[in-house]
C-alpha cells in the first residue's frame, strides 16, 4: 500500500502531466519549424502552459531540447538492446538495422525531428551516443576481422543512408506501395556488396 499522500501523488501527477505535454508539443514544433524558428513563446502557444512554468520544469530552452532528444533516443537504444545477439557480427549488424528500422517506422514523428540540424554547440544525448555505440559495434569487428570491401567510414554511412531514406520514404511517402521485402532486399544487398562472406543469408522478420 503506497504511504505517499494522496496530495503529494496529484502534485507527482501533475508535474508529469505538464512535462509530457511540453515534452510532446516541443516535438511537434521542432518537426515543423526546425530548431532555428523554434521558440518559447510558440511553444507555450502550443501547449498550453506559460512559458514561466516551461522554464520551472526545464530550465531553459537548450535543456529542454536536450531532455527531449535524449528521452526519445533512450526508447532507440531499450529496442537496440532487446536485440538476440550471436556470435557472428554480419548477424548482429542485419538484427541491428531491422530494429533500427522497425523502431523509426513505429516513431515517426522523432524521426522526422532526426532529420533536422540541431545547433553544432548542443551537447549530444548520452543515449543518442549509446545507440550509436550499439550500431557501429558489429561494423567495428567485422573490420578488425578484415571482412570489408570498403574503408570502415564508408560502409557506416552507405549503411545509415539506407535505413535513413527507407524510414522516410516509408513514413513520407504513404502514396507508394512499398513491397513487403524492400528493406530485407536492401540490406542484403549491401551486406553482400560490403561485406566479405556476406552472402550467407540470416532470415529477419520483414517489416509491414
Amino acid at each position: 500500500m503506497s504511504t505517499i499522500p494522496h496530495a503529494e501523488r496529484r502534485r507527482q501527477q501533475s508535474r508529469a502531466e505538464a512535462r509530457r505535454a511540453i515534452l510532446d508539443a516541443t516535438e511537434a514544433l521542432l518537426v515543423e519549424d526546425g530548431f532555428e524558428a523554434f521558440s518559447m513563446r510558440r511553444l507555450a502557444e502550443r501547449c498550453g502552459y506559460t512559458p514561466p512554468t516551461i522554464y520551472h520544469h526545464f530550465g531553459d530552452k537548450q535543456r529542454l531540447i536536450h531532455e527531449l532528444l535524449d528521452e526519445r533516443f533512450q526508447g532507440l537504444t531499450r529496442s537496440l538492446k532487446r536485440v538476440r545477439t550471436g556470435s557472428d557480427p554480419l548477424h548482429d549488424l542485419r538484427a541491428y538495422a531491422f530494429a533500427f528500422a522497425r523502431f523509426g517506422l513505429r516513431n515517426p514523428t522523432f524521426y522526422a525531428l532526426l532529420s533536422h540540424t540541431p545547433d553544432s554547440d548542443d551537447p549530444v544525448p548520452a543515449a543518442a551516443e549509446e545507440a550509436r555505440a550499439i550500431m557501429e559495434e558489429p561494423l567495428a569487428k567485422l573490420a578488425a576481422d578484415g571482412r570489408l570491401e570498403a574503408d570502415l567510414e564508408a560502409t557506416q554511412q552507405a549503411i545509415w543512408s539506407f535505413l535513413h531514406g527507407f524510414v522516410l520514404l516509408r513514413t513520407n511517402r504513404a502514396d507508394i506501395l512499398f513491397h513487403k521485402d524492400v528493406l530485407e532486399v536492401g540490406i542484403e544487398a549491401l551486406v553482400r556488396s560490403l561485406i566479405r562472406d556476406g552472402a550467407a543469408k540470416t532470415r529477419q522478420e520483414n517489416v509491414r
